[in-house]
């Protein structure tokens, strides 16, 4: 691990290539990404513009669970432009530009999502009122406008799909039928797999099923999972059914106290994140702190659509 980096090797790059995202510029170094992001991070001759937006992810390595997504490490490398001093405008633009495409890429995302769960009802509406007893929540990167199209691998088959996945909750009233709920389930299964294996759509969708007695199990708040899915319902935005059952889940959450857990969480996650990134510019011994470290790379919150 190349602690010492010459910040001066940084500019010559910068000068020569222009401003830079952070995985650009790792490309064009010869070193390990922590050691990039340390001396991008501690270097006063560099202009560095980030234009993430962060929110609460849970996360088991974290005391107390709560962290900010993008993660450090990802926030540098995919919402991170870096130029030098005199660069400063070239660097506004290139930011502006990959700000405008992750805005395109969450609004396809998001309408590619309500396509599908349209095209459900569609088939199901003739027999049964879906749209006045059920409620379906989109949550994740594509809520905060902040979805990307990095490929990565999906969890359960190992193939790539296009970046951010779409993170979807259908909740259905206390009396629906059982036998419509696992029609929805198997219709977005194989519309799930459908998606992962199109060679020119490759995108991945995340989804559980589940009623309001479910809901109100998990706003005991009193598990690692059960926080996740509260999380994922407060984050979460209308995408189709019944507007007055997703009102309703948003009052269930705030009356419960929940929402309020959650904000103290993400003020703590605030904390921590202030706290990771002063330890890692200060001192390279940090880097040996699991606690630290946790905060730097990215994790999967997934325990919710397992």
């Amino acid at each position: 691990m190349n602690d010492n980096m010459d910040p001066a090797k940084i500019r010559l790059v910068l000068e020569k290539k222009g401003p830079l995202t952070g995985s650009e510029l790792l490309e064009e170094m010869d070193v390990d990404g922590l050691s990039l992001w340390g001396a991008c991070m501690s270097s006063e001759d560099l202009c560095v513009r980030s234009i993430a937006r962060h929110y609460l992810r849970l996360d088991r390595r974290v005391e107390g669970f709560g962290r900010l997504s993008p993660s450090i490490y990802r926030e540098f490398l995919t919402y991170t432009v870096l130029g030098t001093r005199g660069q400063q405008h070239q660097v506004d633009e290139k930011a502006a530009a990959i700000e405008e495409h992750i805005r395109e890429i969450s609004n396809s995302k998001l309408s590619l999502a309500r396509s599908i769960i349209s095209g459900l009802a569609a088939s199901l509406d003739t027999e049964f009122p879906l749209q006045e007893r059920m409620c379906v929540i989109i949550a994740g990167d594509i809520v905060f406008e902040m979805a990307h199209d990095v490929p990565r691998p999906e969890r359960s088959t190992g193939r790539l799909v296009n970046g951010s996945d779409m993170d979807i909750v259908i909740i259905v009233d206390d009396e629906f039928p059982d036998h419509i709920k696992r029609r929805i389930d198997d219709t977005i299964f194989s519309e799930k797999y459908r998606l992962l294996i199109t060679p020119h759509i490759r995108e991945e969708i995340d989804y559980v099923v589940k009623d309001l007695n479910k809901v109100r199990e998990q706003l005991h708040f009193d598990t690692f999972k059960r926080m996740v899915a509260c999380k994922i319902m407060d984050e979460g935005k209308f995408l189709f059914g019944s507007r007055v059952m997703f009102k309703q889940i948003k009052e269930m959450l705030e009356r419960s106290g929940v929402k309020q857990r959650l904000l103290d969480l993400e003020k703590k996650a605030w904390e921590f994140r202030r706290e990771a990134c002063r330890c890692l510019c200060a001192g390279w011994e940090e880097k040996d702190r699991h606690d630290i470290l946790c905060l730097f790379y990215p994790t999967e919150e997934s325990e919710e659509f397992e």
